[in-house]
This record gives structure tokens, C-alpha cells and sequence, in this order.
């Protein structure tokens, strides 16, 4: 019994050896991932029926409860019996496949059984359909949950099997003493080998397919960290900055011994080996590159040779070319370099691909938001160059009387005058500006206004020394103190008060302008500063509406206006970021 265990132990550990060199091979693994489909069950099925038949050959010849022969078999006397791995691979084509593949496989293993011959042949037969029936529904469960049976499992299926194996050797056999006689020699032997060969089997899938996904999770851990990284570079562009930056975080998680970034001519990053002769800024050297630029299409080297690097002394030995594509378009390439071409695998080329692949989305993106930049930019900048030529003729015919009447006055308006101008055409050329040179262009326009309407308003103001420097858009203040000395008072020539609030809040700045007017009617108020509004003053909403498009192309929706107006007056406020500089902050 001990020597059918040991001869039994070979023949299982032939099949558990090619299942293992098998599950080593990236199209099985992948066979074992999408085993639901029915493309991967005829091919299992395929599989299980050669290791079937490769079990019926090697089985080992009884007699008499003694073993005759190891050898190969095609064909067995009428006295004899063959102990074989067969309910093993039936079982495990069950537990993996399912019914379909199952009964496949017992089906064929049978009838090839039942070929060779030997005592009670067409139980053999019987037995393949049975276990290939009950294995196979226990694997389909599994496989409808998308998982494989748990090892522990396996081993008492397997068990289970050879059981009922051994059961149908007892009932349809012709000569019930020679079946027990059989079955006593046979049956634990089997049944362990069947047990333990099953859970081999299951434990070797199992753990190969763990060891794939730690592999992935891995991998995916790897890119992710150097997307994560490398993104505020890439989006800056390819430039010789952000590509040296980038290639350094490359090379150090990726652990390869150099990586280059290039555009479509040039090296704008090498780091690592080779850095002596890969020089930035010098054009690209090698032929690689060039035909990877070229075609657009990956490319691998295994030799210095097919690098085509004519350094005499160049330590590379191997390397991936991966194009970066703007829109379809090759823009430069990604180059990972290793001295030891044996480092060059599977799994760098893919890790390289999908790195590509990312880089390039990360610079279209920073293209994209960079022309979006510059729409906005655009937009507000148009915004901010919008001046009332009603206000510039008004402030002309000022000066012109006061010419006749005070002419140094009338040089101070007009020094005024081109003051406000000048700050009105650097507005309209930065996003934001110091709360001293809005400040300044308020005090500016109001100095016009006053001689304009002489003692008509009174503008006051409260603000906060520690916010001096703070940024702000051009003309927030001068757009919402015009628009109420023009609309808060109507026809009224005298009280007339406005007053400007600026104080910092956390880390926010914020502005309020109130006026005692008469008010906003409570039917426009809930329009003011989103669409044109007429009113009885002659205005149209359009200043409050495009201050409002200014404060949420620069910042957000929370900076918007708020307004609160009544009988009693109205007040202006909002809230913005509250950076500060010592000098003015320009985006152009």
C-alpha cells in the first residue's frame, strides 16, 4: 500500500509540474482570470482532457492487490486493474470549469478508460460521469462568484471523489470479492493522493493569481505615485525645467539606471547613466529616438548596437523609447535606460507604456488648461478695459470751465484725470493690484466728481492698515462707489453719504460700500449683478454684472457680490482670498 501511495505520488506530481510551468505563462494566467467565458472553457477543456489521457497512460497495474508494472499502458488484460490520476483531473477540471468542462473531460477520460480495458472497464466509465457531475456543480458556484474554491475544500472534494470512485467499484462490478479485494488495496492510497494532489492543484492556481494581483496592486502603486509626482511638471509643458524635475522621480521609484525626457529634436533631460554624453540641450543622438519620433511607435533595444549610441564609453545597455503624444501627435519621447540588459522585462515595458501613457494625458491637459488660461485672462481683461467715455467727455468739460475759473485747479483735475487713466490701462493689463493703488484710482475719479458736483457727496473711509498690501481685482472699489454716487441718490443734492469698508476676516479680504440712497426696488434687487436691469437713473446692471464675471473668473462663486439694499440705503459687500505681496501681482 505504501509503494501504490509513492508510485501514486509520482504520477500526481508529473500533473501538479505541468500545471505549474503552465500557470507561469501570461496566456494561461490570463485563461484562469476570464475562465466564464466559453472561449476559456473549450480551452480548459482542451487542457484537462490532455492531462486526463496523460493520466490514464501513467497509471500504475494491479493484480491481485499486487503492483505489476509502472510503465506506459495503452491496453490491460481482463485480470487487471489500473490506479491512475484521473479522478484528479476530472475533479479539478470540475472545480475550475464547471459542469460543461467537466463532463467533457469525464466524458472523453471514460471512453479512453473504458478502452485500455481491464477488469470492469465500463465502471471506470460510469465513475468519470458521476465525479465529473458533482465536481463540476460544486465549481460552478464558485465560479459564479468569481472566485475559486478554498483550498481546504478542494482537498475534500477531491477526497469525496475518489470515494465515489471507490463505491462504484463495489456496485457494478461482476465479482464482488475481487472489487473488495481491490478497493481494500486501493482505496486509501487514492483517496489521500486524490485529496492532496486536488489541493496542490487549486493551492498552485490560487497563489499564482494572488501573486499576479500583489504584482498589479504593486505596479498600479508604483505608477499612481509617479503620476502623483510628476504631474504639476508635465502640465507645465515639455520644458528643460519640469522634464529634469520629472526624470528624477522617474528614475528613483522606478528603479532604472537612467531615464531621458526629449521633445521632438532635442534632449531636454537625462539623468543617470550616460548623463556625460546624454546632454540637455544638445539634439537627440540616437537613432532610436529618432525612429520612435518618427513612427510614433514603441520601441525596445537589447544592445548597445540597437540603442545607437556612438559613445565609445556609453554604459547603456538597453533601453524603452515610448512616444508622448499631444493629440495624436508625437511631441517627444520617454526613454528608460538600463546597463544590464537582463533588467529590460515584460513588466518594465508595461509599467512604461502605461507611465506613456499617463505623461501624455498630463501634458494635453496642461495644454488644454493653459489655453483655457489665457481664454479667461483674455475675457477679464476685456472686462476690466470697459471705461464710461460718458465719464472721460464729462471730465473734460470739467476742466475745460475750470480752465476759465481756477486754472490750477483745472491742472489738478487734469493731473487726475491722468492718473485714473493710467491706472485704468495697468488694470486692464494685470488681474489684480494692491489695495493702495485701487485706493488710488478711487481718490482719483472722486477728485473729478467733486468738481463736477461740489459738496453733493461725502465719501468716507475705514480702512485697515494691515490690508494695504493686500491683492484685489483693479477697479472693485471705484466700480461700486461710482455706481452710488451715479444710482443711490437720485435727484437728492444734499446728505448724501457713501462709505468704504476694507478689514481682513481669517483669510479673507473683506470689501463693503454703503450709501444712505433710496434704495434698490425690491423687484430688481434679485437681478442686480447677475443680468441687465434698466432703472429710473439712467443705469443698466451692465458695471455690477461684469464685476461679478471678474470675481468668478479669478476666484470662485463665493466671491460674488452680495447685496443688501432697503429704503434706508443700500450696501455692496464681498469676500475674497486674501493674499498679499509687497509688489503688484501681474498674470498676463
Amino acid at each position: 500500500m505504501l509503494n501504490l501511495f509513492i508510485l501514486l505520488l509520482e504520477r500526481v506530481g508529473l500533473i501538479i509540474v505541468l500545471a505549474y510551468i503552465l500557470m507561469n505563462f501570461k496566456y494561461f494566467k490570463n485563461l484562469m482570470q476570464h475562465r466564464e467565458t466559453w472561449r476559456a472553457k473549450w480551452q480548459l477543456t482542451l487542457m484537462f482532457v490532455i492531462f486526463a489521457l496523460l493520466s490514464n497512460v501513467t497509471g500504475v497495474v494491479i493484480r491481485d492487490s499486487h503492483i505489476l508494472s509502472g510503465q506506459l499502458y495503452t491496453h490491460l488484460a481482463p485480470d487487471t486493474s489500473l490506479a491512475n490520476t484521473r479522478v484528479l483531473t476530472i475533479g479539478v477540471s470540475g472545480l475550475v470549469g464547471g459542469p460543461a468542462v467537466a463532463l467533457v473531460v469525464g466524458l472523453i477520460s471514460g471512453i479512453y478508460r473504458f478502452y485500455i480495458g481491464g477488469a470492469n472497464a465500463f465502471t471506470y466509465f460510469i465513475s468519470s460521469i458521476l465525479i465529473a457531475l458533482v465536481s463540476g456543480y460544486v465549481g460552478r458556484y464558485y465560479l459564479r462568484a468569481r472566485r475559486y474554491p478554498p483550498i481546504l475544500l478542494g482537498a475534500l472534494v477531491g477526497a469525496s471523489l475518489e470515494i465515489i470512485q471507490m463505491l462504484c467499484i463495489l456496485i457494478f462490478a461482476e465479482h464482488g470479492g475481487h472489487a473488495w479485494s481491490l478497493v481494500s488495496f486501493i482505496a486509501l492510497p487514492m483517496i489521500l493522493i486524490n485529496s492532496i494532489g486536488t489541493a496542490i492543484f487549486l493551492s498552485i492556481i490560487i497563489s499564482t493569481l494572488k501573486q499576479e494581483e500583489q504584482t498589479r496592486g504593486v505596479q498600479t502603486h508604483d505608477v499612481l505615485q509617479i503620476a502623483n509626482e510628476t504631474l504639476p511638471y508635465f502640465r507645465e509643458g515639455l520644458n528643460e525645467a519640469s522634464a529634469n524635475k520629472a526624470a528624477h522621480i522617474i528614475k528613483d521609484l522606478m528603479r532604472v539606471s537612467a531615464v531621458a525626457i526629449t521633445n521632438r529634436h532635442d534632449i531636454l533631460a537625462h539623468v543617470g547613466a550616460g548623463s556625460d554624453h546624454h546632454v540637455p540641450q544638445k539634439e537627440i543622438i540616437t537613432e532610436l529616438s529618432k525612429e520612435v519620433i518618427l513612427t510614433g511607435q514603441l520601441k525596445e533595444a537589447h544592445s548597445k548596437h540597437e540603442i545607437g549610441c556612438h559613445h565609445p564609453n556609453c554604459p547603456l545597455e538597453a533601453a524603452i523609447v515610448i512616444p508622448l503624444h499631444i493629440r495624436d501627435k508625437v511631441v517627444g519621447t520617454l526613454k528608460l535606460y538600463f546597463t544590464d540588459a537582463h533588467r529590460l522585462t515584460f513588466v518594465e515595458k508595461q509599467l512604461a507604456t502605461g507611465l506613456a501613457n499617463i505623461f501624455s494625458s498630463q501634458l494635453e491637459l496642461g495644454q488644454a488648461e493653459a489655453q483655457s488660461k489665457l481664454l479667461k485672462d483674455a475675457e477679464i481683461k476685456s472686462l476690466q478695459a470697459q471705461v464710461n467715455p460718458h465719464f472721460f467727455f464729462n471730465a473734460i468739460n470739467t476742466i475745460s470751465a475750470m480752465v476759465r475759473i481756477d486754472s490750477e485747479k483745472a491742472r489738478k483735475l487734469l493731473l487726475q484725470l491722468s492718473q485714473f487713466f493710467r491706472s485704468n490701462l495697468q488694470g486692464a493689463r494685470n488681474n489684480t493690484i494692491t489695495l493702495d493703488k485701487e485706493l488710488q484710482q478711487v481718490e482719483a475719479y472722486l477728485s473729478l466728481e467733486q468738481a463736477r458736483f461740489p459738496d453733493r457727496f461725502n465719501v468716507s473711509f475705514d480702512i485697515d492698515p494691515a490690508c494695504r498690501n493686500a491683492l484685489l481685482p483693479p477697479f472693485i472699489i471705484q466700480v461700486l462707489v461710482e455706481n452710488a454716487i451715479r444710482h443711490a441718490f437720485k435727484n437728492r443734492r444734499n446728505n448724501n453719504v457713501v462709505h468704504v469698508t476694507v478689514r481682513g476676516e481669517d483669510d479673507q479680504l473683506y470689501l463693503e460700500v454703503q450709501d444712505n440712497g433710496i434704495g434698490i426696488p425690491e423687484d430688481k434687487l434679485p437681478y442686480i449683478g447677475k443680468a441687465i436691469v434698466h432703472s429710473d437713473t439712467g443705469g443698466t446692471g451692465s458695471a455690477l454684472e461684469n464685476l461679478n464675471l471678474r470675481l468668478s473668473g479669478l476666484f470662485d462663486t463665493s466671491a460674488l457680490l452680495h447685496i443688501d439694499s432697503d429704503t434706508h440705503g443700500t450696501t455692496v459687500s464681498c469676500h475674497i482670498p486674501f493674499p498679499s505681496d509687497n509688489k503688484e501681482v501681474e498674470r498676463n
